[in-house]
This record gives structure tokens, C-alpha cells and sequence, in this order.
């Protein structure tokens, strides 16, 4: 035997033992039910929106925080301050440098929780906060927020208006999902103006930066979406002042019933943070009791999002159920496909299906409804991500109810199938959701204004599509493959949108044209598996920074198991399973992994907003490992006869 094949050999029997621990570890995570549910984390933003969610909710008396939330908000300011930045600012995911948004978010809070100004923490904030170019600097949506308690002139925030429920070519359903539920909310309130109390004399002044006007930037070209948009703003500030009010009303009429029907049957508007706070403060202007019980329940969903064990106080944006159980199940079954805990998963994703119409029906009216949320109850809203991620598991596993199940995967590839864009790609929620100037609004400076088609999910789609038999000779599937194959980055590399970044997006894309039955010699196949080759770290692993979104190119970052494995599973699916890289790769893992089986890991590797927003998936650094070592054997042992 050859000195390569022996070094082969021997890296798949230690393989083969770290998946048999990490399978271990994870099984040990599975809840009672069959389902997987890990912390999902992000930045300082949630605790100091918390902060002032608190000072809507109970209004200072005497210039003091009402007993019953007291304790809270010094929970939430030791929370914020322990992740200061040496320079004073505060960042938006670990390694990055400060960020004049979450910075000036953070100051805000904290002034409110009474840590003193005048202190060498506040100081220092305020100092880099100036340096970013104060307080006008920060994004849309922050100086929207402030404005609810009038410390940020309204005259420049941008105009939310309910009147949009009105618009035709249903305007509303152009918007991204998530855009889409926080407009609706954020527009109630909005209208009513309510600048809510501070406590007397609190100001934010000495967060101007002097000579900078705080009035919208506009275009040099005079014919722009973005100055055409800014005209809007103008007449709509005008409409607010003298403009029809029985129009008005009915827009707000429209935009209550609709936010009341996504209440129910879901944990909350949308089941993430921001219109789940905003669903609160619009059923308070809208009159609702606080004993109200649907107020009740809009305020526990949105408290349930409270991580408070003793040791640690954060605010998770979401939770990850469906996502992290088709993940931990799919990876669970290509280590030990007879495995216990296969069978309870899949049980339990079987009775996540939605089987009722949501907002991807204005566009699919004529489709049967079923899909997976991301969360535990969101049924407006099946992610077409997690129904492919679920339907490759439900290839793999077994439930009780086998009848049940092939029903139920057939309705979800139907699903996902009328979910495919016109041009050919698969996005997160919604189909066709491309109107690309209305990333020229002023509020869309929050970078999530559509929902377009991507990389990632596309080749999700195709691989839970040949799960269930559907390759290239499929209309469908061909369509797929050609849009992957023209939206490859000239280097080789695909663009991740909903994962960090070129990484996340080229594992996927390869991994998709694989599955649909793409020949690994041709050339945009060798060109991703030479690009993922020439990243590689030196220490044998792979990382990506956040500021590849930033820069709009692949940046390096510190090696991680999550990107590692990633790669690994590329450059498997590229036709690579034997390589320096790949080989490398794997001993990166074997040798991070720690004894009970898991991995450590610290950096942001998961995408909410480009730019704006990432996401800590706290069981990535685990069942990828896992997914990639498994795919490592198994590829292995098929090249070797």
C-alpha cells in the first residue's frame, strides 16, 4: 500500500470516530419531542432596543424606571457593556470594528439605564461615535425608534406610511417578508406620533456631530429611484399634515386587521424580534387594554425571546427549531442511518408542515399550501430554505407514519417547486420578489428590502428536488442548474446571502448541481473547486471575515469547524474527495474537536441583513463538522470501490 492510501486509511478510521462522538454530542442535545433547538445569537442592537422597548412600555414616574422592569434593565446594560469594544464603540459581530448604528443604539440605552456620562465608558462611546459621524450616521430604523420618544426630529425620518396597504400591483407583497411584517407594524405606530416620555431634561445632543446636516443625502444625478423617493418622502410629510383623514384611517384599519390575522397562529408577527416588539407598541396606540389578551400574548411571545439563566441576560431575534432539526437529522442519518433519534425528528417535523395560505399565496394563489417555518408557529410564513433543508432530511429518515410522510414530502416538493422564481432561482420567502428600486427607499437602508433570488437556497432547492427523484431532466431543475451556473462570481466563487459568504454560497451551488447531476469536469466545477482550494488557511482549516459583504469580495478570517466543513463538502461535491485541501481540512477538524464531541466556535458564520445583521447559529460549529466528516468517509469509501 502506498504511503498516501495508508495516510488516507488511517484519517478515515480517526474520522470515523470523531463522527461516532459527535453524533454523541448531538444526540444529547435532542429535546424529549425529537426536535433540536440551539441559542441563536447577534449583537448589543436587541438588549438596547429592549432597553427602550422598556421605557415605552412603563413610563418613567418622577424620572425613575418602574419597579417591575428595573431589574431587567440592569441585566441588559452589564449585558451590553460586557461587549464594549477597546475604543468605546460596539460592533456587529465579533471581530469587526465598531459601528455607528449598534454604537449609537448602545449609548442611548445605557444613558437611559443611568450609566453615568460623565464615566471613561460613556466617554469613549461618545467620542467614537462622533468619529463615525454622530448620531446622523445611523441607519433608518434607529432614528425611527428615537423618534417614538422625540429624540430624533421627525422631519428626517423617513415617512412609514399605513397608505401603503392601499397601493396597487400589491406594493405591500414586493417587500421582503421581514420588511413586509415591520412596515405594517411600524406604520401603526408611526401614524399615531406618539413621543412617548423620557425622563425630564434627557437629551442626545452631544451626539450631533456639528456642521452635518441631518436631512436625507441626495443623488448628484437628478434623475435617480433614490431622489424620486425622497420627493415621495416630501409629499407623504405633507399628506401627514393635510391629507384626507377618512383615507388615512382606512389605511390604518387595513394595516391593524392585517397585523391582527398574522398574529394569530404564529409566535408573534413574523416570530422575529422587530415587528414582535412593534406589534406591542401598535396594539397600544391602537387602544388595546394591556390585559388585552391579545396584547398578552404579543408581549409573552416577545419576552420568550429572553435568555435570563443567572449567568447571562441577551435577546435571541429568533428561534431555529425546524432549521436545526432538519440540519441535525440529515447529518444524524448520513453518520448512523438507523440511528434512534431519526425517527422522532422526523416525527416531529411532520407535524410542522403548514397547511395553511400565507403571503407567498398572492403570488402562488393557485398552489397547495405546505412548507416549513424557521420557527416553532410562523405559518404566514414557510421559509423556502428550511422546507428544502426539511425535505432532504425527510429523504434520509424514517417517522412512524410512512404513508403520512411521502404525503407530506410530495405536497412540500409541489410547494417548493411553485416557489421557483421566473428567472430560474429559488429565494427565502416569497417568489418574484425582485422590484430592485424599491432598494431605494429611505427606510431601506436597512439592506433587507427584497428577498431575491441567491445562491445558497437555489442550491438547496435542487438538492432536496434529487432527493425525490428530480434531476436535470426536469424543466424545473435544468432551470435551476442555469441560473447557478450564470450568477458564478468570475473567480469560481458563488455569493452566500443567508450564510458567511462566498464560503457558504459555493458549498451549496456545488452541492446543488451535484445532486442534480452535473458533470464534476466541467469547468465552472473545477473553477469553484480551484477558488475553495487557493482560501484554504494555513493551519488546514477555512474562515471568512464579514467583511467579505462589505468589500464584495471573499475577505479571509480566522479559521472556523462551520466554514471548514463547508468547504470540505464543496470541494466533495466538486469531485474532490481526496486532495491535499480536503485532507488538510479534515485533520483541522480532528484535531479542534474537543473531547465530548463538539466544537468551538466564536465567530459569526450565519447572515440576517448583509451589512446590518449576523447571526451566531449555535449548532452550526456541530452538525456541519459532522455533515462534512460523514461526506469525507463516504466519498472516500466510494472511490475506493
Amino acid at each position: 500500500m502506498s504511503a498516501p492510501s495508508q495516510v488516507a486509511n488511517t484519517l478515515e478510521n480517526v474520522a470515523e470516530k470523531s463522527i461516532r462522538k459527535a453524533a454523541d454530542y448531538l444526540t444529547c442535545l435532542q429535546e424529549r419531542d425529537g426536535h433540536w433547538c440551539a441559542e441563536l445569537t447577534a449583537d448589543t442592537t436587541l438588549e438596547s432596543d429592549y432597553i427602550l422597548f422598556q421605557l415605552w412600555l412603563y413610563p418613567p414616574v418622577d424620572g425613575k424606571w418602574a419597579p417591575q422592569t428595573r431589574p431587567l434593565v440592569d441585566k441588559a446594560v452589564a449585558s451590553i457593556l460586557e461587549r464594549q469594544l477597546p475604543d468605546g464603540g460596539f460592533n456587529i459581530c465579533a471581530g469587526a470594528p465598531s459601528e455607528v448604528s449598534a454604537s449609537v443604539k448602545a449609548y442611548c440605552a445605557l444613558k437611559l439605564a443611568g450609566v453615568p456620562i460623565d464615566g471613561e465608558r460613556m466617554h469613549l462611546l461618545r467620542e467614537r461615535i462622533l468619529a463615525l459621524g454622530g448620531i446622523q450616521a445611523a441607519n433608518s430604523y434607529v432614528k425611527v425608534n428615537l423618534s417614538l420618544f422625540d429624540l430624533y426630529p421627525r422631519d428626517y425620518c423617513p415617512s412609514i406610511p399605513p397608505e401603503a396597504m392601499l397601493l396597487p400591483f400589491d406594493l405591500l407583497y414586493q417587500m421582503s417578508a421581514w420588511t413586509r411584517a415591520i412596515v405594517v407594524s411600524l406604520s401603526i405606530v408611526h401614524t399615531a406620533n406618539p413621543r412617548r416620555p423620557v425622563p425630564a431634561g434627557f437629551t442626545l445632543d452631544e451626539l450631533w456631530l456639528p456642521g452635518v446636516s441631518p436631512a436625507f443625502h441626495r443623488d448628484s444625478s437628478l434623475f435617480t429611484w433614490h431622489n424620486f423617493f425622497l420627493g415621495v418622502d416630501r409629499l407623504l410629510k405633507w399628506w401627514e399634515r393635510h391629507g384626507s383623514q377618512s383615507v388615512r384611517r382606512r389605511a390604518v384599519e387595513k394595516a391593524r386587521n392585517w397585523m391582527v390575522e398574522r398574529l394569530h397562529h404564529s409566535d408573534g408577527l413574523g416570530a422575529i424580534y422587530p415587528p414582535m416588539m412593534y406589534s406591542v407598541m401598535a396594539l397600544d396606540v391602537l387602544g388595546f387594554s394591556k390585559d388585552d389578551p391579545l396584547r398578552v400574548e404579543a408581549l409573552r411571545h416577545f419576552n420568550n425571546l429572553m435568555v435570563d439563566d443567572g449567568d447571562r441576560f441577551f435577546f435571541q431575534p429568533c428561534f431555529s427549531p425546524v432549521w436545526d432539526t432538519a440540519i441535525g437529522a440529515y447529518a444524524l442519518a448520513l453518520a448512523d442511518p438507523l440511528h434512534e433519534s431519526l425517527t422522532p425528528a422526523a416525527n416531529w417535523l411532520l407535524k410542522k408542515e403548514i397547511r395553511r395560505k400565507g403571503d407567498w399565496s398572492v403570488k402562488r394563489p393557485n398552489t397547495e399550501p405546505s412548507g416549513w417555518a424557521f420557527e416553532y408557529s410562523n405559518e404566514f410564513y414557510p421559509d423556502i430554505d428550511d422546507t428544502a433543508m426539511v425535505l432532504l432530511s425527510l429523504s434520509q429518515v424514517r417517522a412512524s407514519d410512512r404513508a403520512a410522510q411521502q404525503v407530506a414530502s410530495k405536497r412540500g416538493i409541489d410547494w417548493l417547486l411553485a416557489m421557483q422564481s421566473k428567472d430560474g432561482g429559488w429565494a427565502a420567502f416569497d417568489a418574484d420578489n425582485n422590484w430592485e428600486f424599491l432598494s431605494q427607499v429611505p427606510f431601506s437602508d436597512h439592506n433587507a428590502m427584497l428577498d431575491p433570488t441567491c445562491a445558497d437556497i437555489t442550491g438547496r432547492a435542487l438538492e432536496a428536488l434529487a432527493a425525490h427523484g428530480l434531476d436535470a431532466h426536469h424543466k424545473a431543475v435544468r432551470r435551476g442548474m442555469d441560473w447557478l451556473i450564470g450568477h458564478q462570481e468570475a473567480d469560481g466563487s458563488w455569493y452566500g446571502r443567508w450564510g458567511v459568504a462566498y464560503i457558504y454560497g459555493t458549498c451549496f451551488a456545488l452541492r446543488g448541481l451535484a445532486a442534480a447531476g452535473e458533470n464534476d469536469r466541467e469547468a465552472h466545477i473545477l473553477r469553484a473547486g480551484e477558488w475553495l482550494r487557493s482560501i484554504q488557511n494555513a493551519d488546514g482549516g477555512w474562515g471568512e471575515s464579514c467583511r467579505s459583504y462589505d468589500n464584495r469580495v471573499f475577505t479571509a478570517g480566522p479559521s472556523t469547524p462551520s466554514q471548514t466543513a463547508w468547504a470540505i463538502m464543496g470541494l466533495i461535491a466538486g469531485g474532490d474527495p481526496s486532495s491535499l485541501s480536503v485532507q488538510h481540512g479534515v485533520e483541522y477538524l480532528l484535531e479542534t474537536q474537543r473531547g465530548d464531541g463538539s466544537w468551538d466556535e466564536d465567530l459569526a458564520t450565519g447572515t440576517g441583513f448583509p451589512r446590518v445583521f449576523y447571526l451566531n447559529y449555535h449548532l452550526y460549529k456541530d452538525y456541519f463538522p459532522l455533515l462534512a466528516l460523514s461526506s469525507f468517509v463516504k466519498a472516500r469509501a466510494a472511490s475506493n470501490g
